[in-house]
């Protein structure tokens, strides 16, 4: 009789993996997040500086196309904050 027994996955296990996964995802996040934050403050400070490039000038344009956008560019703004949680 053959025996299946390896291909049974234990509920502890996906719980720890999916937990895993998480932890990793909002630490790589924390990471961007900080990064991001680094970038436009030594772009402000320093003006085109290379690997960095022009954040500022592209948030700017950012916010400037979510204003144009009207009460969809308020929704994808509610939408990103949101993400960033």
């Amino acid at each position: 009789m053959i025996r299946f027994d390896f291909l049974l996955i234990k509920k502890g296990d996906n719980m720890k993996a999916i937990s895993g996964l998480t932890s990793m995802f909002d630490s790589l996040t924390k990471v961007v997040v900080s990064l991001l934050a680094l970038g436009i403050a030594v772009s402000l400070l320093g003006g085109n500086v290379p690997f960095v490039g022009e954040i500022a000038s592209n948030i700017i344009s950012l916010v400037q196309s979510l204003g144009d956008a009207g009460i969809v560019g308020l929704i994808a703004a509610i939408i990103i904050l949101n993400l960033f949680k």
